[in-house]
């Protein structure tokens, strides 16, 4: 079987541990993102093609989306993997508190990126097996005061997720290898990235819910990076991929 993979955000934190997971695997990933992985570049070498890209830059992406590009990377693979993981938790904050541009920036990087790379590699994959996982987050479902952007922005991937597997209602039931869409909105859990160290340093007037995530530190409640990418992948290569649209990885025991 061909595979290849889509990363976003594949320079650093869970992101660079996604691609390495993958690329360990054999599998090529195009990486995008606004900078590039130099350290990934030298230890997997032509395994790893990068483009850089603002994905909060809507047009631009559409942009590139319109080249030859994407389609010469997934070429004649039987599997196509899209990871959309790139995101942002800011702005934090009350609606008082936030700006209207960080707001914008945010919803184009956290729900169009990964609207229009799904619906870019669908097409490029017309006749792989193509599965798509936005990586999602409890605060899709579960209410935190100050972040109702992120939470906000979550929720519309999970939404996103239910609907197109209803677009595709045979993919989920078909073979490993069976052209077709699959997808999932997954939760990966607690992560020690910089995001969370972000998370830990936001005043706690903005964000009441500081003292909980300095505990996940404290008692060592976070997952590492390639921990989590590791279960990520396992799961999106495992032959019942699709069934849950929305689910999340410490429900199923791969954390």
């Amino acid at each position: 079987m061909s595979m290849s993979a889509i990363v976003s955000g594949h320079t650093q934190g869970l992101g660079a541990a996604l691609a390495a997971e993958l690329m360990m695997r054999g599998i090529a990933v195009l990486g995008l993102a606004r900078g590039t992985a130099p350290q990934l570049a030298a230890r997997f070498g032509p395994l790893l093609r990068e483009h850089q890209a603002d994905l909060s830059d809507s047009a631009a992406l559409a942009a590139w989306l319109a080249t030859p590009a994407l389609r010469d990377f997934v070429g004649a693979s039987t599997q196509v993997l899209l990871i959309n993981n790139a995101g942002t938790v800011e702005p934090v904050g009350a609606l008082h508190d936030q700006d209207p541009l960080a707001v914008a920036q945010a919803v184009a990087l956290n729900v169009a990126a990964p609207m229009m790379l799904a619906a870019a590699v669908a097409t490029a994959a017309r006749q792989a097996d193509c599965r798509i996982l936005h990586v999602s987050s409890g605060a899709a479902c579960n209410a935190y005061t100050g972040w109702s952007v992120y939470g906000g922005t979550k929720a519309a991937l999970d939404q996103h997720a239910r609907a197109v597997a209803l677009d595709y209602p045979l993919a989920p039931q078909a073979g490993d290898g069976a052209a077709g869409v699959r997808i999932c909105s997954l939760a990966p859990g607690v992560i020690d990235t910089a995001m969370q160290a972000r998370i830990r340093a936001t005043p706690e007037s903005r964000f009441p819910q500081r003292e909980r995530f300095l505990a996940l530190q404290r008692d060592g409640a976070l997952s590492s990076p390639e921990q989590c990418a590791a279960g990520v992948v396992d799961y999106l290569l495992a032959t019942g991929f699709g069934r849950d649209a929305v689910d999340d990885l410490r429900a199923t025991g791969r954390r």
